[in-house]
């Protein structure tokens, strides 16, 4: 088996760290909602109101992913992928550091929340090219007998950002009263991004274009047609295919990680603190599970390890909740070992990198995976929001039949001998 090189761990590490850069950029929005609601909207708006256009806004940056990833992702096939991987963290840093920056209602009315859903609809473009790039970036430089691992550890990387601005939120919000996170301490952590951004804009100089995208350019066989067109006519079963396997990851990820701290404050009174310090050790555990299962499915293959790991992760889930909801002495266990599971999504990005020829793997990736996040990502919390109402376990339920999901996937690639 072909080892992984000097060049191909550093490779890894800056793009991982990179991802982890932009994502924060991308979710730190969420964590101060609040507060954002309070300034870009008249104070006599009903609050709910307010709150109402303040997550819409935040929607718009998923609304925007798939439109921002397909135009990327068509000249990341055609002009190359460092290109677009180079363009996205651009398209991250400027709006966020213009968020933190940005008048409040108070000062520049209407133009306040326009200027902020612009840059949020930037934002979503820019994660749209992200996250997709980034997979076949790092999964056209390493050999194939690793591109599980290095899609893994570039996941981790993606999730690490996630915990990164739970981290960054509780520190200002900790630093600041009430008062002063109103008046300045909420554009701290956008400043903090745009830092982000420009110290991962410094560290992606370090990349090279993959070697699989210079050989395609210098054998000239790059895709002749708009890829996308190609794609959608030559290629609907591993659309189909990755957009299933985005289903679960979307379940996995918004059930389990975002709204499940939330949840158990609301189902089960559990304090804030307890959820939220649960949650981080989860987001850890959860990394660690991203590289473990993309480096079992580079040994054992991804069918097998799929199958067998999402069954796992609809067990963990279901008893997360079941024990939660009597006790919380071993949240902080039970969360973690779920964390771990969750991150048999870890298996995805390098199964449906492989679903794709070098061509078109751009376009068909950040098509499918977009498009896909954006229906089953925005729905979710509204689908299992509505079935909270009759039944208080209907959010590990969700993920328990997603899981199932998982299995069904997982032996459609092994028996199916697809990977």
């Amino acid at each position: 088996m072909e080892k992984l090189t000097g060049r191909d761990y550093k490779t890894l590490v800056l793009a991982a760290l990179g991802g982890a850069l932009e994502f924060y950029d991308f979710i730190i929005y969420v964590f101060f909602a609040v507060a954002i609601g309070k300034l870009f909207f008249p104070a006599d708006m009903p609050e709910w109101l307010s709150t109402l256009q303040t997550y819409g806004i935040f929607a718009a940056g998923y609304l925007a992913r798939p439109l921002g990833g397909i135009i990327m992702a068509h000249f990341g096939d055609l002009a190359g992928r460092k290109r677009m991987f180079m363009l996205s963290i651009v398209l991250m840093t400027v709006p966020t550091l213009g968020i933190g920056l940005l008048p409040t209602y108070q000062t520049a009315g209407i133009l306040a929340p326009i200027l902020l859903l612009v840059f949020r609809v930037l934002q979503g473009a820019a994660v749209g090219g992200e996250v997709p790039g980034a997979w076949v970036f790092v999964s056209e430089h390493v050999p194939q007998k690793h591109v599980g691992f290095a899609c893994g550890v570039l996941t981790a990387g993606l999730t690490f950002g996630i915990l990164l601005g739970s981290l960054v939120a509780l520190g200002i919000n900790r630093s600041y009263t009430p008062e002063e996170l109103l008046a300045e301490g909420w554009r701290v952590p956008f400043i903090i991004g745009g830092i982000f951004g420009f110290i991962a804009f410094w560290v992606r100089q370090w990349l090279h274009e993959t070697p699989v995208f210079k050989e395609m350019q210098a054998k000239q066989t790059l895709a002749k047609e708009m890829p996308l067109k190609m794609v959608l006519r030559e290629h609907v079963g591993s659309i189909s295919l990755t957009m299933l396997m985005t289903w679960l990851l979307s379940a996995a990820i918004v059930v389990m990680i975002l709204m499940t701290p939330p949840l158990f404050q609301k189902l089960y009174k559990v304090p804030a603190d307890v959820t939220l310090l649960a949650n981080s050790i989860a987001i850890l555990t959860l990394s660690a599970g991203c590289i473990v299962f993309g480096m079992l499915a580079d040994k054992y293959g991804p069918g097998r390890m799929l199958a067998a790991g999402s069954v796992v992760l609809g067990i963990s889930s279901l008893l997360l909740y079941q024990q939660v909801s009597v006790s919380i002495e071993n949240i902080n266990v039970l969360y973690a070992f779920c964390g771990f599971f969750v991150g048999v999504i870890g298996i995805v990005p390098s199964t449906a990198v492989k679903l794709f020829p070098a061509a078109v793997r751009f376009s068909g990736l950040s098509f499918s995976y977009n498009v896909a996040y954006a229906i089953f990502g925005g729905l979710t919390p509204v689908f299992v929001s509505t079935m909270l109402k009759s039944n208080p376990m209907a959010a590990p339920q969700y993920v328990a039949a997603m899981s199932v999901l998982g299995v069904l996937i997982g032996l459609y690639l092994w028996l199916g001998k697809r990977q």
